[in-house]
């Protein structure tokens, strides 16, 4: 699609074109969504990063955005390998998996559900067994790859790699579930949010007690945020004050 064809295409249809086929859970209003709160902080300097990339899915809506205002999109992951998931003694599914000789647990306090894991993960990994490749496969195939920045690693290990003066406008969680780790994921990435920038949460006040708890005691308990409102069923979006 050229540049003008988009302009007179309706950013809702242009993202449903995009993602189709596309393997991950973010419906289409929430890919509108925070492809609106991209859109509406072009004003503000700084890129977007996102944290949880699974597939490309809110990538590749995030990643329209950054290329039709400015900046880049920086996708945070372990994108485990079907080897990396252990199931557990509940039934539920956990990962470790390695990277640069240092191993990184994932799920491990709120832990993958069995029945979700066996029908909706399993059969993915069976078409697609590297995570990893299938997202760089879609970014590129939805002409995004030069907009986007792959990091494999954890939102700690993405901090330190950065420069001191790296800002973003926009960031969006959706990785580990558990309260500790939602918890340390807001306390290392907010302070590189722009003020006026916005803090996004996938399945934010649907079934996560620990994403809610999260958000909750460090975004909604936080004069650091002044517009806190959920935008869809489960996303939910917080803008950085101005005056912190």
């Amino acid at each position: 699609m050229s540049p003008a064809e988009r302009t007179v295409t309706p950013l809702v249809s242009e993202i449903e074109t995009l993602v189709a086929g596309v393997h991950g859970w973010s419906p289409i209003d929430q890919l509108f969504g925070l492809s609106m709160l991209a859109h509406t902080t072009s004003h503000l300097a700084g890129d977007i990063v996102e944290v949880g990339s699974w597939f490309g899915r809110s990538a590749i809506a995030l990643g329209a955005a950054v290329r039709d205002t400015h900046g880049m999109l920086h996708c945070v992951d372990l994108f485990p390998e079907r080897a990396d998931w252990q199931q557990n003694a509940d039934g539920s599914y956990s990962f470790e998996t390695e990277i640069d000789g240092r191993r990184h647990a994932g799920y491990q306090e709120q832990t993958v559900w069995g029945a979700p894991f066996e029908s909706q993960m399993a059969p993915v990994y069976a078409k697609s067994p590297s995570v990893l490749d299938g997202f760089l496969e879609n970014i590129r195939n939805s002409g995004l790859d030069r907009f986007v920045v792959t990091h494999r690693g954890t939102a700690a290990t993405f901090v330190r790699q950065v420069p001191p003066s790296f800002r973003c406008r926009l960031i969006f969680l959706d990785g580990d579930h558990g309260y500790k780790a939602v918890r340390d994921d807001i306390a290392l990435l907010a302070p590189l949010l722009v003020p006026g920038g916005w803090f996004c949460f996938d399945d934010a006040f649907s079934s996560y007690d620990g994403v809610n708890r999260a958000i909750t005691e460090l975004v909604i308990e936080s004069p650091d945020f002044d517009v806190k409102r959920q935008i869809t069923r489960k996303c939910f979006a917080a803008r950085k004050a101005f005056r912190v």
